[in-house]
């Protein structure tokens, strides 16, 4: 095709731009981001300028050499929520100038007066580069003014038009725009000359390609622009509760208040994500929620999450907050953030409201070293009086009531919000004060107290629990001793708590400095029992399942510098407190025996009294049983356990053998307790240092009772060494009940 030196060069310029402008930023297709809805203008107008030379091989020849000029203005304006379609218009004025500048040609020239409507599909690469093509038609009004010789006739035609072309704009600023545009045109005149016999002007139909330049102003603003705020969400509520420190891990799965937001605008926003944030006291915004698309005036509630740092915990008294919302979203591609502060209180870590009784197990601070060396002080003080076959738990829970006490740990009313009141109105923020500063400063009310107790108890790897009945909050704790063996607790069944089949003891701690620990024990039953035809007025709370939702609060440890009191006094309280529960649990089975004066229950009474320490008492209970059935092997065999206990292995080993002997004359080798037999011979050779007899025995129980024999393996070894005296040091001689 013959193209003129005009349209050579733009041809040129746009090739130009294309390999050094348009590639480079081909790399932007890989972008997430839609920017033909980010970067999306609501109108656009510019100026025109154009070539156009015809296209020979498609047959279309002026016969002369012509320079096809275009100028005009262009507008556009993208469909809303379909901005790559973009409707458009061109008006302007072609000069059709001939380049042989011959007479004979020049009649030829003329103008054009056109207008078109049509579309673009326009996507756009990146911010700058833009690609596309649009489809044009329209007509134009032709002026032939040198065809007639008389100069006040003017000849003219009108046309058809159509145009296909393709699309590169180069965008160098969000409203500026340079756009490069290649196009087929074709022309078809309507009538080839205004005056009969005159010369046929249908020489300019056919098809022209042209290459043409538009310079656009875009109206609306860059969303990039610093100045330019995005304003697409309402938030119509913002809420957060007051909140407590103590709290802390509550708040990350529960909520701490919630946020209305709409969506304002006519189009759909897209990936919100929701937060909460406290400078300060977060390392970070708390992700509450996250919302695929919010459509025009749609309304979302959300709920407010909160994640503290270790911060929280170090206000005082009650600290007015201000945090803030934050929405992140989408808006056409364009990546938003927009934020609304919200004011509350936040509370210390000492306080908290009495709706949720489970909250108080925040207070809980096993892992205190100050209650950690507290306990293990007393501990230490009254181990030579600790009684192996009593439950742990309940020696260790009165060791440590008498250390309080002699500590000087008083119960003192809260003045200004006693427990009764804050528990009867949720919404009073009561004070709970930290075992450690109770402990330093030996006093607090019911629910100070309980939360100290608790904590020391939980130190010592004891299961505890809050107990509350109307009015008032105190301990229980788990003596791990099945609800089967009550006797060995307490002779009266009532003055325990049976739970998932073991037996608790609550404890009313508020008594500790006034009362004994068996008073204290007797008041804490006594408040449970009293709601016994009301169950649902009182409540127990496992403080290790209440601190899977409340956490205990983070502190700061120091030593406190207590004095713990005097040792001896404290050995004396314990093992005098003892001495009474003792003689309670042996007075409940003496009772038992005269009363039903059988071997049984003798043989009761002294596995009772050997697991107490009562080892005299415990022989006479098993010579009774004997007195009355000198064949009544488990009397016998237990007696010869009380000898092992006591160490006296000769005389134990002389009753073993006798066992040993009666069971094989009467063919019972299969009975459990003949296995029990062989494996005291065994224990007790041992212990006497002839593991050649101990490893026979042990062999021969391995053949009777191979669990058992894993059981005490170290029988087999020959030495000793930790583990074997970890084991048959153990407090766990087989009695034999008996039938």
């Amino acid at each position: 095709m013959g193209i003129n030196r005009g349209t050579r060069f733009l041809f040129g310029v746009f090739a130009v731009c294309f390999a050094f402008l348009f590639l480079p930023g081909l790399s932007a297709q890989q972008s997430t981001v839609d920017f033909n809805e980010k970067y999306n203008f609501p109108f656009s107008f510019g100026a025109l300028y154009s070539m156009q030379s015809p296209v020979s091989w498609l047959g279309t020849d002026y016969g002369y050499d012509f320079d096809t000029i275009d100028f005009g203005m262009a507008m556009r304006m993208p469909l809303t929520g379909l901005p790559v379609i973009q409707p458009e218009a061109y008006i302007g004025m072609t000069t059709v100038l001939s380049s042989d500048k011959t007479e004979e040609s020049e009649q030829f020239n003329h103008r054009r007066l056109f207008g078109m409507v049509g579309a673009a599909y326009v996507h756009r690469m990146s911010k700058e580069f833009e690609l596309g093509a649009d489809l044009l038609v329209g007509l134009c009004q032709n002026y032939y003014p040198y065809l007639d010789e008389n100069p006040e006739i003017v000849r003219g035609d009108q046309a058809f038009l159509v145009s296909l072309g393709a699309k590169l704009a180069l965008n160098l600023s969000y409203n500026m725009s340079l756009e490069f545009i290649p196009s087929i045109r074709y022309r078809k005149a309507f009538n080839a000359s205004n005056v009969e016999g005159a010369v046929p002007l249908n020489r300019f139909d056919g098809f022209t390609f042209g290459i043409g330049v538009t310079g656009s102003y875009r109206l609306g603003d860059d969303p990039d622009a610093p100045q330019v705020e995005v304003r697409s969400i309402r938030f119509s509520e913002a809420r957060i509760n007051p909140l407590f420190a103590a709290m802390q891990s509550f708040y990350v799965k529960n909520p701490v208040g919630n946020v209305t937001i709409t969506n304002t605008e006519k189009f759909p926003l897209t990936n919100l994500q929701v937060s909460f944030l406290q400078s300060g006291f977060m390392d970070g915004p708390t992700g509450a929620a996250v919302i695929d698309e919010l459509a025009p005036e749609e309304s979302r509630t959300v709920d407010l999450l909160a994640s503290f740092n270790r911060q929280v915990f170090t206000t005082e008294g009650t600290t007015p907050m201000t945090g803030e919302v934050i929405v992140q979203y989408e808006a056409r591609g364009r990546q938003v953030q927009q934020s609304r502060t919200v004011t509350y209180d936040l509370y210390d870590k000492e306080a908290l409201t009495w709706d949720d009784t489970t909250k108080a197990a925040a207070f809980v601070t096993p892992a205190d070293s100050a209650l950690r060396n507290f306990t293990s002080y007393v501990r230490q003080a009254c181990r030579d009086a600790v009684i192996q076959g009593l439950s742990d738990p309940l020696q260790t829970a009165m060791q440590v009531y008498y250390g309080l006490d002699e500590m000087g740990l008083l119960y003192q009313k809260d003045p200004t919000t006693p427990f009764e009141a804050a528990q009867e109105n949720t919404l009073v923020i009561d004070a709970v004060s930290l075992p450690r500063n109770t402990l330093k400063r030996s006093t607090g009310d019911c629910d100070d107290l309980s939360v100290l107790f608790t904590s020391l108890l939980e130190t010592a790897g004891i299961e505890t629990a809050f107990v509350t009945v109307p009015g008032h909050i105190y301990t229980a704790f788990n003596t791990k001793v099945s609800s089967r063996d009550y006797l060995l607790v307490h002779p009266d069944r009532r003055m325990t708590i049976e739970l998932n089949g073991e037996l608790w003891v609550p404890l009313e701690v508020t008594l500790v400095g006034r009362e004994s620990f068996l008073s204290a024990w007797r008041t804490g039953i006594e408040q449970f029992n009293a709601y016994s035809e009301k169950p649902e007025d009182r409540e127990i709370v496992i403080i290790r399942k209440a601190q899977e939702t409340y956490r205990p609060v983070v502190l700061t440890e120091t030593d406190l510098g207590l004095q713990y009191g005097e040792q001896l006094a404290l050995f004396n309280s314990f093992s005098g407190e003892l001495d009474k529960l003792v003689a309670q649990i042996l007075e409940s089975f003496e009772g038992e025996a005269r009363e039903k004066g059988t071997k049984g229950s003798y043989n009761q009474l002294g596995i009772a009294a050997a697991q107490l320490g009562e080892y005299t008492k415990a022989e006479q209970a098993f010579n009774t049983a004997l007195s009355l059935d000198r064949n009544y092997l488990p009397a016998k065999i237990n007696l010869a356990n009380v000898y092992f206990m006591k160490q006296e292995y000769q005389n134990a080993l002389r009753l073993f053998h006798s066992v040993e002997a009666d069971y094989e004359e009467q063919g019972r080798t299969e009975s459990v307790s003949y296995h029990r037999v062989v494996l005291n011979l065994s224990r007790t050779y041992y212990e006497l240092e002839n593991y050649d007899l101990a490893n026979q025995y042990s062999a021969r129980l391995k053949e009777l009772n191979p669990a058992l024999a894993e059981e005490y393996s170290y029988l087999s070894t020959g030495e000793s060494g930790s583990r074997a005296a970890d084991i048959h040091s153990r407090p766990d001689v087989l009695f034999d009940q008996g039938e």
